[in-house]
């Protein structure tokens, strides 16, 4: 090794002075040289005996960063701790600049404050009402926006995107259909069994056709079918509406002089609500069949007597009132997914935090839409 080489090394010199001891400093006390900085401090700790007051002498160091200061002031803040008095002298303005910038601090435990139990209850709930009560308003000017460019598009068909309605039409119907018909099939097998086994307690056999064509037609077919385009088509918007927004594509598109409105939120909206009552009508079928099937194989009721039995049972008004349903259901999901969609910051965090907050929410509130609706059709006694 040079001679150069060990000049520009990290080195300490320790005098000791009566009740004092001096340490002075030489070389480069820089990152590059970490290790010996640590050493040297080390040694120092170790020859440090009955003085009660350590000066450190920085008029010698050649170079002194970041590291280094921050290691010699951690070492004072550590030797003030165990009753000695550090200090710096000798040091050049910047040096002294760069000790103060890197002061070291200790961090104090935060205080534990005593909680009552019923009051963060009481908090918290208060807090998710106001969250729920900004998410509402939120919703009605989002809904005003909507109905505003559906507005313009209405006035100016030149600017309506018929081939994403197309497009969204194949994702949401089409290739939703095997799916919605399999639940329905297995929800509608399931609630025929059901009934069955209870029913024949009392000899009642024959009226689960009445409960499950009533049933299939009111509420389930409708509620089964909105669940599941929630889940498999808004949070589809969500991700989708969510990317674009993380990579400044809805930014663009305003620079271009489009309305992101009418160009991504319009066509999968009206996609949504011509959808739904087409499943809903695909997953009655598969409900009744599915039911069908099991009444004549658990319940030997023949499916002539089955057809029969639903002809008298069912009418046009009960068909209806799921299908008149699912239109304001689509609408909940549709301003659902696009609202969380436009939320979405720049993280992926933040995107599957707005997918998964995009289904919880069109769930609640279809379910909430449909308990709506069926005080509504009682009360009218429709």
């Amino acid at each position: 090794m040079s001679d150069a080489e060990i000049v520009h090394e990290p080195q300490l010199q320790v005098d000791h002075l009566g009740h004092e001891l001096r340490a002075s400093l030489y070389g480069r006390w820089t990152a590059d040289q970490a290790p010996a900085v640590e050493r040297c401090v080390a040694d120092l700790g170790a020859a440090v005996g009955d003085e009660r007051r350590i000066i450190f002498d920085l008029s010698h160091l050649d170079r002194l960063d970041t590291l280094g200061a921050w290691v010699l002031d951690r070492t004072r803040h550590d030797l003030g701790a165990t009753g000695y008095s550090a200090d710096f002298v000798g040091a050049r303005p910047e040096h002294h600049i760069l000790l103060n910038e890197v002061a070291y601090r200790g961090f104090q435990p935060i205080p534990v404050v005593k909680r009552n139990r019923l009051t963060d209850l009481l908090v918290d709930i208060g807090q998710s009402v106001v969250r729920a009560g900004k998410d509402f308003a939120s919703g009605v000017s989002f809904l005003g926006e909507v109905v505003a460019a559906m507005i313009r598009v209405a006035t100016r068909p030149r600017r309506f995107r018929g081939p994403s309605l197309v497009h969204q039409l194949e994702l949401i119907a089409f290739r939703g259909v095997p799916i919605i018909a399999l639940i329905s099939f297995l929800v509608g097998a399931i609630v025929a069994q059901q009934g069955i086994f209870q029913l024949r307690k009392f000899g009642a056999t024959p009226f689960v056709v009445d409960l499950v064509g009533i049933l299939t037609l009111r509420e389930v077919g409708v509620l089964l079918t909105a669940i599941m385009v929630a889940g498999r088509s808004g949070s589809s918007f969500t991700a989708e509406i969510g990317s674009m927004k993380m990579r400044e594509e809805i930014d663009a598109l305003r620079v271009m002089g489009l309305d992101p409105i009418e160009v991504l939120i319009v066509p999968r909206l009206l996609a949504l609500i011509i959808a739904l009552p087409l499943l809903t009508f695909i997953s009655d079928l598969a409900a009744l069949y599915g039911g069908g099937l099991v009444a004549w194989i658990y319940g030997d009721v023949s499916p002539d007597v089955y057809l029969s039995r639903l002809r008298s049972a069912i009418s046009l008004n009960t068909f209806m009132v799921g299908l008149i349903k699912a239109p304001f259901m689509a609408l909940i999901i549709g301003l659902i997914a696009s609202m969380e969609g436009l939320a979405v910051e720049g993280s992926a965090e933040s995107l599957g935090r707005h997918v998964t907050s995009s289904v919880v929410k069109a769930i609640f509130m279809v379910i909430v839409v449909d308990g709506v609706f069926a005080m509504f059709f009682a009360a009218i006694r429709y």
